[in-house]
């Protein structure tokens, strides 16, 4: 057992220097390169993996035992590994999913094979024994990853840890950080939730991508500078593509989280502390972050198989439009019966259009079963059986095909001290990783959700009356926003650009508004959180996304379009916000 309850000395010349280059697989495939090529870094970190990653690697090992693992980083290696030897560029990832183990072992012979020496750590203990699970692995903070580079590490891999503890790792190593450095940590947790998802914090996704020099065509990949006391600059290598300003790094800022307490396996971060400022030319500054102790427990990410799906599509062109959907309803209702089906009607019809497309409504037809024959070809066909008679003009833009499975992802938690964190040096000696020895509970997250019937909290009034003169336009002239996915639930981030727009969006973005202007959200849970320092205000929505990203039928599973969706909606704007 190691202790890290106290900090280790070590000389810091400058500040460390953490780029990335994968926000998920599947990320740009030329990102290691470009990044190791366009100027200094310290460490090269990779994000891997997402709930629906878990799930992929989950069924890839039920096929063979010895994958599991991320493929695609080993061929992104392949070319780069000798390059960052050389220049002693550290690489952190979490590549190694289900089987890190498995994945240094492949570095390995690919080093071997390249005639390079590296010397390769791995941290594992974040899978749990589930045996009514797929996958069940708890995230495990950054402290094994820094064991590995204290002990000479070239390449580190992780399974599930979270995402910023492959910028917070690398940190503590560098720093000699302890348990106790709770506002450093909190700072570098902060920096590494900025650059785990790659481009999306340098213009990538970006609300307001016209305004950017290039269009938003092919942003660089980020880097954060980590100082001793956990601060932070937010840059990228010179003349790549996108931008950083204070907006894109807000963005990301929003991107999945919940309210003010961000819980970490190390540290509470405080984003309602974060304070942002341009710093030159591409570049952010990010100071003042607090951290609290972390949670007793971890949080378990559990995937397992929750059946087979299906879906078909129908075309509904011209006249009659809701008669005509109610038709094939019926008739596929008593071709397969009613149980798992859901038909969603999605009005992309004009009236007095010119051409069939513009005309036609679709008709989304999904059917899960843990039948796989039921949800296959006995639905596809019956669909297809409908072309000839059904409802006039009938036609299917897909064709009739067998079921897939899907996965059902919960999230769960775990004792800290119940799970062993383990660090396997480069040398092979197994290094067991104390759990914090101070950790505090976390209340219950403050709602407003009068709509439904709990607890309402309404936001503080601004100092500044709301405007009286009005006009009609789009919400997203004055605001930007942020959307994504964490398991059955979505959260949508939306940040004013002035203090004035701060000042009106306070007071009207309120639980009941948002229902107003996404009906969907109307009968969820919503919590509703005030970040002032960013301007912004953050929206969890539970249970939008049903039982998961690979379990939705929704038209956007992820969520990722809710916030687009927001800023498109037509209300009153303050005309005194266009003043900016």
């Amino acid at each position: 057992m190691v202790d890290l309850t106290n900090p280790r000395s070590r000389r810091v010349s400058g500040p460390l220097r953490v780029g990335n280059a994968s926000g998920f697989y599947g990320d740009r495939a030329t990102a290691w390169r470009e990044m190791l090529d366009g100027g200094d870094l310290d460490v090269l970190t990779g994000d891997y993996l997402a709930e629906l990653t878990m799930l992929i690697l989950g069924r890839d090992r039920l096929r063979d035992p010895a994958l599991g693992y991320a493929k695609t980083f080993l061929r992104q290696l392949e070319g780069c590994l000798g390059t960052a030897l050389e220049r002693g560029v550290r690489i952190v990832t979490n590549a190694g999913g289900l089987h890190p183990a498995g994945l240094a072992a492949a570095i390995g012979s690919l080093a071997d094979r390249l005639g390079l020496t590296a010397r390769i750590g791995y941290v594992e203990g974040d899978a749990l024994p589930r045996p009514d699970a797929l996958t069940a692995n708890a995230y495990l903070g950054a402290f094994g990853i820094a064991a590995c580079l204290d002990a000479g590490a070239d390449v580190v891999v992780t399974g599930r840890v979270t995402d910023a503890s492959l910028a917070v790792g690398p940190a503590i190593a560098r720093y000699g950080w302890g348990r106790g450095d709770l506002d450093a940590l909190a700072g570098a947790t902060v920096a590494g939730h900025l650059i785990e998802c790659g481009a999306q914090v340098t213009g990538g996704n970006f609300s307001f991508f016209t305004e950017l020099p290039d269009g938003g065509h092919r942003p660089g990949f980020p880097l954060v500078e980590i100082h001793p006391d956990g601060s932070s600059v937010v840059t990228k290598h010179p003349g790549t593509g996108g931008a950083v300003t204070v907006e894109t790094v807000t963005a990301q800022l929003l991107y999945e989280v919940g309210g003010p307490d961000y819980l970490g396996p190390d540290v509470v971060t405080r984003l309602d502390t974060v304070e942002l400022a341009a710093d030159g030319p591409d570049r952010v500054r990010v100071t003042g972050v607090r951290g609290t102790p972390p949670p007793p427990t971890l949080k378990v990410g559990v995937n397992n198989l929750g059946g087979f799906r299906n879906s078909m599509t129908f075309v509904l062109c011209g006249l009659d439009i809701p008669a005509k959907a109610a038709l094939v309803r019926g008739q596929l209702e008593a071709a397969v019966g009613t149980a798992g089906l859901e038909f969603v009607l999605a009005r992309t019809d004009h009236p007095d259009a010119g051409d069939t497309e513009a005309a036609s409504a679709l008709l989304h037809v999904h059917l899960r079963d843990g039948d796989k024959a039921r949800a296959g070809r006995a639905f596809s066909a019956a669909a297809v059986e409908l072309a000839l008679a059904s409802y006039p003009g009938c036609t299917l833009t897909t064709l009739p095909g067998d079921a897939t499975p899907y996965g059902v992802f919960t999230a769960d938690a775990v004792p800290q001290d119940a799970v062993e964190h383990v660090a396997i040096l480069p040398s092979g000696e197994r290094v067991r990783i104390a759990p914090p020895p101070v950790t505090c509970l976390q209340g219950p997250p403050v709602q407003q959700n009068a709509l439904t019937g709990g607890p309402s909290l309404q936001p503080q009034r601004a100092a500044q009356a709301q405007p009286q003169r009005t006009r009609r336009g789009a919400l997203g002239e004055v605001v930007g926003a942020r959307s994504g996915d964490k398991g059955g639930d979505a959260n949508l981030g939306v940040w004013a650009r002035t203090d004035a727009t701060w000042a009106w969006l306070r007071h009207w973005l309120t639980v009941e508004r948002l229902a107003e202007l996404l009906p969907e959200t109307a009968p969820l849970t919503v919590e509703r959180h005030e970040l002032p320092n960013l301007r912004a205000v953050n929206f969890v929505i539970r249970g939008l996304l049903g039982q998961g990203v690979a379990a939705s039928t929704r038209f956007d599973p992820q969520a990722k379009a809710l916030g687009e969706l927001l800023r498109s909606r037509v209300v009153d704007l303050p005309t005194e916000e266009m003043q900016r």
